[in-house]
């Protein structure tokens, strides 16, 4: 099957079930694996050159839902009846079904269920010695900075925090993205800041930014440099390479409880970052 992904995460997904060799275009974002740095580059994940696709007669289209007005893509393939199916996934779980899913739409099913039993098994790890941790440190996850954007509890952010052995500071908002901003982070005042801000290269981003919020400069996080940039990659993506976050996180929050769990080969390579 000739394949197209139009969305990064399931360029990622895509690898982890064999398949990038079948790709024959992706979006501008894609950069995982390196493979596909040579394919056609099909335009933005918001903005995709719809002529540009059809124009390579995909025998199936990936496409997603997982930011706010990639609609008008799905709205697009529909109108020029190009074949392709959608994938939205909010959480650790769902991520998991969308490997299966994807694999059975491109003809793999087998490949797909053993590459999610991997992806469960290593969560399984993490979840059985987050179950032994009474301390969690709170953490205030920014997906973006102004206005500012967080993780609520329907996030697999916020599911992360909990099997690294710590708590997202604003897991109690029932959403999956909650606007907020820098008086009510202070207010919280959360053991860790972590920066991650959506699309944006971790070198791009000054940790020493927070020193000129009001207020930010008083807080025990800010004072005892628990400021930490987190790859846009590992965090901010639907795809299995969270893993790699969540192994990341876990040995910030608990390195001692964590320091026996490894990563599975499938999981140590996609542990290169852009």
């Amino acid at each position: 099957m000739k394949l197209i992904s139009i969305c990064p995460s399931n360029t990622e997904i895509i690898e982890f079930l064999g398949l990038t060799h079948q790709l024959i275009g992706v979006d501008d974002f894609s950069d995982w694996p390196a493979d596909v740095d040579h394919l056609p580059k099909l335009g933005p994940d918001l903005n995709i050159d719809m002529d540009k696709v059809e124009a390579l007669q995909p025998d199936l289209v990936i496409a997603s839902l997982s930011v706010p007005g990639m609609e008008k893509n799905v709205e697009e393939l529909k109108k020029r009846r190009i074949p392709f199916i959608v994938t939205n996934p909010q959480s650790l779980t769902e991520i998991g079904e969308s490997i299966e899913e994807m694999g059975k739409a491109c003809g793999v099913p087998e490949q797909a269920k053993r590459a999610a039993d991997q992806y469960r098994a290593q969560l399984a790890q993490f979840r059985s010695v987050a179950s032994l941790i009474n301390e969690r440190p709170s953490l205030y996850w920014e997906w973006w900075p102004k206005p500012v954007f967080t993780p609520g509890k329907i996030n697999w952010l916020t599911e992360i925090s909990e099997l690294a052995g710590a708590r997202n500071v604003f897991a109690d908002e029932a959403t999956a993205n909650f606007q907020t901003d820098w008086e009510e982070v202070k207010k919280r005042n959360p053991d860790f800041i972590l920066l991650s801000w959506v699309g944006v290269r971790t070198e791009k981003i000054d940790p020493a930014i927070v020193h000129k919020r009001p207020g930010w400069s008083e807080l025990p996080a800010v004072q005892q440099q628990r400021v930490v940039v987190m790859e846009e990659d590992f965090f901010c993506r639907p795809s299995p390479r969270l893993v790699v976050g969540l192994h990341k996180l876990a040995n910030m929050t608990h390195p001692e409880a964590f320091q026996s769990i490894e990563l599975a080969p499938i999981f140590q390579k996609s542990s290169e970052a852009r």
